[in-house]
């Protein structure tokens, strides 16, 4: 009696009703729960048609190489030799994949290497190529092939004009008085949203503000305008490329991109563009006389621009990426916050270093007081804005931090007294108390925003929010 599916004695076999087939319980059952029908028919087969069979008790018999012990020993040295096999088989593919890595590995620190040197002779020769002026020969000068190489500062008619500026500035900037009709804490403390404006702008990046009007650049690779009198968007302009930051000059609209071009637009034409980077501008500044625009970018670069003609006219590099940038009020500094963390001060007519402070992490935004000895900054992943002292020089010239939660924008007015702040938890007022030489808040709202900006005698903030939406905060009329 054998079953009729594994062709052996079953230990417990049952008997098919409609067949009278003869089958090994734990085999017919599992086969009638997937195919629900008798092997070797089309007929429908259910447990309940299966019958036990009574048989006496089965002992099978020992396998023959198990019968004695001759044979038995030598089925246990079959499997002695294939486990010393296999052992043998796996240390030697152990010690392969230890050659193969040990291999990696020195690949990799030698290409960590020659890619460390390559770094540092590059950087190196950035840095003297920044320092190096190539004039041409007579005979060059005669054929008008004149090529001068990353000039070591501003040419003799800039760095007069920065002089200038400077001189003009600085006169009776310490006795100068709070304009009449600006804003008081009262003031500050009243400001509201009284407008709220969807702008058809993706992802905006930045604010700049120009009397009555803003402009809003975004990763679109537009810049729209507002109207901040009528709280309505009144236009927009066509820069073609990701844009990355925007500033005012005149009534012209100066654009950065994230392809590395500077382009300006006025009257909704573009007057001219620029590509001096070899990849992102991160920032746009204006000096105060407003004849030299200054950018910055990933490229470590800094480049000043004649603005009558955007053409380049002073380079330097530095030993980071930059993020950020701003010119001193007086003019004749200027300041760029790197990726390393690190804020770079450099003389405007030389671009000669003059002096560094540390964030402790990348710099998100920086800004001079009017006060002229100022400057604010903040850094990614940081929840406070840091008060640096130019006259002071190490941890000494952390003259305040202040406790404003994340930021990306930051305003000073221009009295010095108000510093505006712009994050994703809102917009804030911090204000300096001559008086008392404290810091107080006289204004916390929950307005997201990524930029920000004063209006009309601090009495009005415009702000951004990275979705496109200008705010317009101002005390509500009666």
């Amino acid at each position: 009696m054998l079953c009729a599916l594994s062709g052996e004695v079953p230990e417990e076999p049952v008997v098919s009703r409609k067949t009278g087939a003869v089958f090994e319980k734990r085999l017919i059952e599992k086969y009638i729960q997937e195919n629900h029908k008798e092997p070797g028919t089309d007929e429908e087969l259910d447990v309940e048609d299966l019958l036990p069979v009574k048989t006496n008790r089965i002992v099978r018999p020992r396998p023959p190489q198990f019968t004695s012990l001759p044979s038995m020993l030598k089925a246990f040295q079959d499997e002695w030799d294939a486990l010393v096999l296999e052992s043998y088989n796996t240390r030697q593919q152990l010690a392969r994949t230890r050659e193969e890595l040990a291999t990696a590995l020195y690949q990799n620190d030698a290409a960590v290497r020659v890619i460390a040197r390559l770094t540092k002779e590059r950087d190196e020769a950035r840095e003297a190529l920044s320092r190096l002026t190539v004039t041409a020969s007579a005979g060059g000068a005669a054929t008008g092939d004149a090529m001068a190489v990353d000039s070591e500062g501003l040419p003799e008619a800039l760095a007069a004009h920065v002089d200038d500026v400077q001189a003009e500035k600085q006169k009776g900037r310490k006795k100068r008085p709070v304009p009449e009709g600006w804003a008081t804490t009262e003031d500050i403390s009243a400001l509201q949203q009284t407008a709220y404006t969807d702008l058809p702008v993706t992802q905006a990046t930045s604010l700049a503000l120009n009397g009555g009007y803003a402009a809003v650049g975004g990763l679109d690779g537009k810049v729209d305008l507002y109207s901040v009198e009528a709280k309505a968007h009144e236009r927009s302009l066509e820069v073609g490329e990701p844009v990355t930051a925007t500033v005012w000059i005149g009534n012209k609209v100066v654009s950065a991109t994230s392809k590395g071009s500077v382009k300006a637009v006025e009257g909704g034409v573009e007057t001219g563009s620029v590509t001096e980077h070899a990849g992102a501008v991160t920032g746009l500044a204006v000096h105060p006389g407003e004849q030299i625009l200054a950018s910055v970018g990933v490229d470590k670069g800094i480049i000043f621009y004649d603005l009558q003609s955007l053409q380049r006219v002073a380079r330097v590099y530095t030993d980071a990426e930059l993020t950020s940038c701003a010119f001193h009020p007086d003019g004749h500094l200027f300041a760029a916050g790197t990726q390393s963390g690190q804020i770079e001060i450099f003389d405007t007519k030389t671009l000669q270093r003059m002096a560094n402070f540390t964030l402790g992490a990348p710099v998100k935004t920086l800004v001079f007081s009017e006060n002229g000895f100022w400057f604010a900054a903040t850094g990614v992943g940081q929840s406070s804005v840091t008060i640096f002292d130019l006259r002071k020089e190490g941890d000494a010239a952390r003259a305040k931090e202040l406790q404003t939660g994340d930021v990306s924008g930051l305003a000073w007015d221009y009295t010095g007294q108000y510093l505006a702040t712009a994050g994703s938890q809102g917009v804030t007022v911090q204000q300096y108390v001559k008086a008392s030489k404290s810091w107080t808040e006289p204004l916390r709202t929950s307005t997201p925003a990524v930029a920000v900006q004063w209006g009309d005698k601090a009495r009005q903030l415009v702000a951004v929010s990275k979705e496109g939406v200008v705010s317009v905060l101002e005390p509500k009329s009666e």
